[in-house]
This record gives C-alpha cells, sequence and structure tokens, in this order.
C-alpha cells in the first residue's frame, strides 16, 4: 500500500490510545489486528478509511491531535520513571513511544503506580501544577502494618517533612493496612515520607484521581486522550494560573 495518506499499522495504533507501537507490533504478530476484515502482517500501512480490528473488537481512533493541545491519562506501572532524559531507559516517554512530542505533567515515584498526565503543550505544565491551585490529587495506600485512628487522625492534620508541615488533607481508611488520602500539595515522596513519621512503610500506592480525571478502569500500562469535555473543564480550572514554575519542593507526590 502506497499514497501519501497512509501510515503504518502500528503508528495508527498507538495513535488511538489503545498502546505503544511496541505494543501494537506484538498484537500483530500474534494475528489479532485484522485490517477490513483480513489478518494483518507486520509492517502493514493502513489508510484513514480503513476499519482495524483487535481482537475482533473495532478500533475507535481518536481525531487528529496533530494542531491541538492534548492531555494523555496514563496508567503508569511501577518501574517506570518520569522522566524525559533518554538515557534513562525506565523513562515514561520511551514507554508509550508517542508518535507526538510530548511531557510528562508532574511526577510519580518509580515504585509508584496510577494517574499520570502528560501533554504536547509545555506551557500547560506549570499551570496545573502550580500549589497555589490547590487541585485535589487522590491515592490509595497500602502499609505494612495495622493503620490505628491515630494515624489517621494526625495524618489529615499535617506532618513535619522536609523543614516544613504538610497542609491539613482529607485521610480515611479503607482497611487493616490501606488508606485513601487527598492532597493539594506536591512535596517530594510526600506520602511515604508522611508515613515514616509515624514508622509506617508504604507497600503498595496508586494514584486513582487528579483534579477531575479519574483513573477508572484504565488497565496499567495503557492510555487514553482526555476527551473534549474534559479539556474544557481542564482548561477552565488552571484558566487563572500564571504561567509559572511551581515551588521546588513540588512535583506530583
Amino acid at each position: 500500500m502506497s499514497g501519501d495518506e497512509s501510515i503504518s499499522l502500528n503508528k495508527r495504533i498507538s495513535a488511538s490510545g489503545y498502546c505503544s507501537r511496541r505494543e501494537a507490533d506484538k498484537l500483530i504478530e500474534q494475528g489479532r489486528v485484522s485490517v477490513n476484515g483480513d489478518v494483518a502482517l507486520p509492517g502493514a500501512r493502513v489508510l484513514p478509511q480503513d476499519k482495524i480490528y483487535i481482537d475482533d473488537e473495532l478500533l475507535k481512533l481518536t481525531p487528529s491531535k496533530k494542531d491541538q493541545t492534548f492531555i494523555i491519562a496514563l496508567n503508569k506501572p511501577e518501574q517506570i520513571t518520569c522522566t524525559t532524559d533518554p538515557n534513562d531507559k525506565t523513562n515514561v516517554i520511551r514507554f508509550l513511544n508517542h508518535p507526538k512530542r510530548i511531557f510528562p505533567i508532574g511526577r510519580l515515584d518509580k515504585d509508584s503506580e496510577g494517574l499520570l498526565f502528560l501533554t504536547n503543550n509545555g506551557d500547560i505544565v506549570n499551570k496545573i501544577l502550580r500549589a497555589g491551585n490547590a487541585h485535589e490529587k487522590e491515592y490509595i495506600v497500602t502499609v505494612d502494618k495495622k493503620i490505628t485512628p491515630e494515624f489517621i487522625s494526625k495524618m489529615s492534620k499535617g506532618v513535619r517533612i522536609l523543614g516544613i508541615t504538610t497542609l491539613p488533607c482529607k485521610v480515611w481508611q479503607v482497611s487493616g493496612k490501606t488508606f485513601h488520602i487527598i492532597l493539594t500539595q506536591g512535596l517530594n515522596r510526600q506520602i511515604r515520607r508522611m508515613c515514616e513519621v509515624f514508622d509506617y512503610k508504604v507497600i503498595s500506592l496508586r494514584r486513582t484521581r487528579i483534579m477531575h480525571i479519574k483513573l477508572g478502569s484504565l488497565a496499567p500500562g495503557k492510555w487514553r486522550y482526555l476527551s473534549d469535555a474534559e479539556m474544557k473543564e481542564m482548561m477552565e480550572q488552571i484558566a487563572d494560573s500564571k504561567n509559572e514554575a511551581p515551588p521546588k519542593a513540588g512535583p506530583l507526590k
């Protein structure tokens, strides 16, 4: 297949948000991808009107984002690093393998998982990160021993770490060793440091929400574009935010 409008099949699948190009290649090699009813071969190219199926399910294509600001919601797996450093083989940009240049909005520890934003518009990164906007970030955390009411109470009132006292936050227990926490700050390894003050060690940490965007059923390693409605609300929330750098202590958790 040739022509200016044709693109590689793996790129088309990746651009839809279904998976990375690398994962798309694996699906094609496994015979799980078909184009217009025919099983696709490695290296296949497709046209805009072609219908692509993965495991007999029609691939829903996202409209072109070439000239638009977009935000990606990724369920970051553990051991993926929130950096653009090409020398780091675990960097999130390499993991996504997106066809456009994108930047992570804030961070999640390498040992943490869950919701992470990335965008093609570097100008909006600082607007979203600004601590003064008090944007909520929600996490579910499991620690190494049974949680007490005293622990929940003290965590919610603020904890002395990194030479400052954290802002009051919402904390509630889910089970014996698991709790939810909602922060409006983003100090370095904040939740882990807060827990350490009370002699608790974090076993697992997953971010489930940033602002109005929830992780939902998005599987680990998968990503999607924010919808037009989600983007509209996002832009409204950051409309009054100045384009300035966040505090030095303040990556997202």
